[in-house]
């Protein structure tokens, strides 16, 4: 069989004695010539020869062990810590030279590993823990939506344990709906359990595979309890109207009735049934407005949303208030996607609460919008008045709360849902600055459209 040149190419051990046996050749070469010109016996010149090729032959193999030797050294601690042994350390590392360099690299990359090692492990019980003892199903699917990891949650959500699991697909399991679910909050039933369960979804990789990360929480248990607490408060509300108006209204009919079966009757008693029946009737209507207003709170509808000029709507808003003038702040221009008479009935329930404060302490009220707010992502439409400030921030956002003797309490609640519908927020706070309130409305500028309008101040 032939030999390819790869085949006959000496290793590095063998080089490496070639080369120490070449570089004592010469010399050795030398002193047997001098040994066998000289005038020696035979004895003498065959025993100086066989101990000048030992000594030859034996500092070449010396030299061999010298370089070879610490490269199996080092071959075995790499060894170890590809195994995952990071309890061995090289000897010899205390000299000055260029292979305790090497050796003290090693022990120190032996160190950090062990340190790091035992941190990942660490870190890895104390996951398994948390998986294990968290209330939230957790399942991991690999690229072909087969089961590669499940919690004890997730075991017992689908009743079986996790070997009877493992492997088998999204679709076998029933999560498959779930997996591809577009919506946060699903209602479903599996064999442990039924009710209605938040998803979320995320996707990692793993050996450099895409996995799809499932958490099923069930949030039945929470959402009846907040159900349960807004009910709660509807029926403290609408029992303390319905008192506020038919208690007054009870009262006046039984003094009506009384007033109706004296014999002779009073000569004032039409005066005081006329009276009677009108305080009846203001209180109806009353109760009339309350019942409105909670029917335009609990319908509102969902925005219809068009391209709207933020600074042409600010305007028009400011516009519409007659008691005082309205200092309008202009932004930069941009348009958003909105329903524009939704948000105009947001603004103007603002501005008529800042214009409402500020009347009491004679200041002024201010609008204006900044935007888009980059790192924030969004737009920001704010109302700043001079009035008193807020007493009382923790029911701004109470439906019916109010402190104005003829508010309804469904504004702010009103502006809020609107805001929300649209993807926004709505805020209230006192102004740090001086007294007073300031409204911020912030909405996303995910379709907003920047009109290259230079920022101005007007009146």
């Amino acid at each position: 069989m032939a030999t390819t040149p790869r085949q006959r190419r000496l290793n590095f051990d063998q080089r490496i004695l070639a080369l120490a046996l070449g570089a004592g050749f010469p010399g050795s070469l030398v002193a047997l010539a001098l040994l066998w010109a000289g005038d020696y016996t035979g004895k003498v010149q065959w025993t100086l020869t066989l101990f000048i090729v030992l000594l030859w032959l034996g500092f070449a193999f010396a030299a061999r062990g010298a370089v070879v030797h610490p490269l199996q050294t080092l071959a075995n601690l790499l060894g170890a810590l590809r195994e995952e042994d990071f309890s061995f350390r090289a000897r010899g590392s205390g000299r000055d030279d260029s292979l305790s360099d090497v050796l003290r690299e090693v022990n120190a990359l032996a160190t950090t590993l062990r340190h790091q090692r035992l941190g990942a492990v660490e870190a890895t019980a104390l996951l398994q823990t948390v998986m294990a003892e968290i209330d939230v199903a957790v399942f991991t699917f690999d690229g072909a939506h087969r089961l590669r990891l499940v919690n004890r949650s997730g075991e017992r959500l689908l009743a079986r344990p996790a070997d009877r699991l493992l492997g088998r697909t999204a679709e076998e399991l029933g999560l498959g709906s779930a997996l591809e679910s577009e919506t946060a909050v699903i209602e479903r039933s599996f064999p442990g359990g039924s009710g209605r369960w938040e998803v979320r979804r995320d996707t990692f990789r793993q050996e450099g595979l895409p996995h799809q990360l499932l958490v099923l929480s069930n949030v039945s248990r929470a959402l009846r309890e907040e159900e349960r607490q807004a009910w709660q408060r509807l029926i403290r509300v609408l029992g303390h109207e319905l008192n506020n108006s038919l208690a007054p209204i009870k009262s006046l009919a039984g003094s009506l009735d009384s007033l109706l079966g004296r014999r002779p009757p009073p000569p004032d008693m039409e005066e005081d049934v006329r009276r009677g029946l009108e305080v009846i009737g203001e209180r109806a209507e009353s109760l009339s407005r309350f019942m409105a207003a909670y029917s335009r709170l609990a319908r509102l509808p969902p925005p219809q949303l068009e391209p709207t000029d933020v600074g042409d709507l600010v305007r028009r808003v400011a516009g519409l208030e007659t008691r005082m003038a309205v200092d309008v702040v202009a932004g930069a221009g941009a348009a958003i996607s909105a329903d524009r008479d939704q948000l105009e009935q947001l603004l103007i329930n603002l501005v008529r609460n800042a214009v409402d404060a500020a009347w009491e302490t004679g200041g002024g009220v201010r609008i204006g919008w900044r935007g888009p707010v980059h790192f924030l992502r969004q737009l920001e439409v704010w109302v700043e008045d001079e009035g008193p400030g807020l007493p009382e921030t923790a029911n701004l956002f109470v439906p019916f709360f109010t402190t104005k003797p003829q508010g309804s309490g469904i504004g702010l609640v009103l502006c809020r849902q609107i805001a929300e519908a649209h993807g926004g927020t709505l805020a209230l706070e006192n102004r740090a600055d001086r007294p007073g309130c300031r409204a911020r409305l912030r909405l996303p500028v995910d379709n907003a459209l920047a009109l290259s309008r230079p920022a101005a101040a007007e009146r």
